[in-house]
């Protein structure tokens, strides 16, 4: 099981959660610590989350997940509502980076993703739950590559191919509709032709006859 699928089983599961996107981040900046702070519990991973509730009306939110060095658990840590978050900042529209800023009401944090490539899909995710769960107060999307918005998403992409294989069958049973409607119309006009025969020969055997 990877990192990801463990932590939408043991962290938003058991909460009635589902996790709909994850992306593994560092800090750009160091966060200053207070001199006199000791005790810290050593190297850590940070994954932030994005997660729904099952119940209805569903509540959107996303939740910084941390692993510490040694553990194989991992510890919620501060979540915020979808609501709160007002400003995702891609920080370079014209090329792949993995840093990003999230704004919210209360917090401005600065992270870089393991990878431009799961930044990128993470924000596809995001982009798409704000469109769906928030009715107003849609937090402002800059510096963010036009696939990020537009046409060019991972979930775009997937509905249009989706929507091309109904048409692509569709044609398919048409053409496959009209063939079968010729073929019903030739075994017709080969059987109008053929009783036509059978009466002519029938006519001309009567007067042969006769």
């Amino acid at each position: 099981m990877n990192a990801k699928s463990a932590i939408s089983k043991e962290i938003f599961a058991p909460h009635d959660e589902r996790m709909l996107g994850a992306v593994q981040v560092k800090r750009r900046t160091k966060k200053k610590i207070p001199f006199l702070a000791t005790g810290g519990q050593g190297e850590y991973l940070t994954y932030i989350c994005l997660s729904v509730t099952n119940k209805k009306p569903p509540q959107a939110s996303i939740t910084k997940v941390k692993q510490f060095e040694g553990s194989t658990s991992f510890v919620r840590r501060t979540q915020w509502m979808l609501e709160q978050l007002r400003q995702v900042n891609g920080i370079d529209p014209n090329r792949d980076s993995p840093e990003f800023d999230l704004l919210f009401e209360n917090a401005f944090d600065q992270w870089v993703a393991s990878t431009a490539s799961e930044k990128c899909t993470f924000f596809q995710v995001l982009h798409h739950t704000c469109q769906r769960y928030l009715t107003d107060k849609k937090p402002e999307f800059i510096n963010c590559q036009s696939k990020i918005m537009g046409g060019n998403s991972i979930l775009h992409s997937a509905a249009d191919s989706v929507t091309s294989a109904v048409q692509k069958a569709s044609q398919a049973l048409n053409e496959r509709g009209e063939r079968l409607g010729r073929a019903e119309e030739k075994t017709e006009e080969l059987k109008n032709s053929a009783q036509q025969f059978a009466e002519t020969a029938h006519k001309v055997r009567f007067w042969q006859d006769n």
